[in-house]
């Protein structure tokens, strides 16, 4: 039975990052390419959208031809983000339409700071999201009825999906074919864009030490000093001692300057090691264990469950490269 093909419209404003339409555009492009050298019907109908249409110059330079904004509902809306999100979010006709369009619409995004257009319409009141990660503090402030996480990839809460940075618009948009789709089609859309692996929305959007840094940079070479002796007994008098401070204060400033505490830190160093080592190696998963720190298979498992909210065994099967 045919089947109409699935209204994506990706809305652009003057200034927008072009990767952010782009690259979920070129996911949805490459979806169709495959059905159709399989004889199927095109799944998808993708458009760039703009107030009040015609060339929208991204902030990379290069000019988009945009359609008008649709009078029918979407499928899909996409809000783009980019520099000039702050003043799209202040348009209050553009939040309006964007507001009765996600009203209309079976499902609303934002790529990157695109959040900031999606929550001035009010369409993320009470939702979990996430926006680039240096752009996390600034939403949540702007607004607090939101419930912003900084780490993730990307979040999907009901009908509402948000990424991280740039390319993470990327992973959105694959994991959205995989809902439409299924997930063999989204690997193959992976593989046709060559992007390696399809990362899970849990996975971090930076590295942990990144994540841990500050301005002042006080434990950043413990950090690195950290990942290199992670099998070593990484309590709070050798870290302390390494960090040239007493117990006390060291506990103290950790905290502080990092927001979290050394435990957490250890543990999120250890996975991160960890997931690293299961989709790019095949080391042995106790072996993992070992090289990371966490002495026994079981206590890493108990681990990587408690931050990837999956098991080392599936993450493996589900996200290595070497299979």
């Amino acid at each position: 039975m045919h089947t109409s093909p699935k209204t994506i419209h990706v809305l652009a404003f003057a200034n927008v990052q072009v990767l952010d339409v782009t690259g979920p555009l070129q996911v949805f492009a490459s979806a169709n390419d495959l059905a159709a050298s399989q004889g199927l019907p095109l799944p998808y109908a993708a458009s760039v959208i703009a107030a009040p249409g015609g060339a929208v110059m991204s902030s990379a330079g290069l000019a988009l031809v945009a359609e008008p904004l649709p009078t029918q509902a979407s499928d899909t809306l996409i809000v783009a983000g980019g520099w000039g999100v702050y003043t799209a979010a202040e348009d209050q006709p553009l939040v309006t339409w964007v507001r009765e369009q996600a009203a209309v619409s079976r499902r609303v995004a934002s790529v990157c700071t695109g959040a900031f257009l999606l929550a001035a319409s009010g369409w993320l009141d009470g939702r979990r999201v996430v926006t680039h990660w240096t752009r996390c503090e600034q939403l949540a402030r702007q607004h607090p009825l939101l419930k912003v996480e900084p780490n993730p990839i990307f979040i999907n809460d009901g009908p509402v999906w948000t990424s991280a940075g740039v390319t993470a618009g990327i992973d959105l948009a694959l994991a959205l074919v995989e809902e439409d789709l299924g997930r063999a089609m989204a690997l193959e859309v992976a593989r046709q864009l060559v992007v390696f692996l399809k990362r899970p929305g849990g996975q971090s959007q930076f590295s942990v030490t990144l994540a841990l840094q500050n301005d002042g940079q006080r434990f950043d070479d413990l950090h690195a000093w950290i990942a290199e002796n992670l099998s070593m007994d990484l309590g709070i008098p050798t870290l302390a001692l390494q960090a040239g401070m007493s117990e006390r204060s060291f506990v103290r400033h950790y905290r502080a300057d990092t927001g979290q505490t050394p435990a957490r830190a250890i543990e999120l160093i250890r996975v991160e090691t960890a997931r690293r080592l299961l989709s790019d190696t095949g080391v042995a998963i106790k072996r993992i264990a070992v090289q990371c720190g966490f002495g026994s298979e079981e206590t890493l498992r108990r681990s990587f469950f408690r931050v990837m909210g999956v098991t080392p065994q599936a993450y493996r099967e589900r996200f290595s490269a070497e299979r």
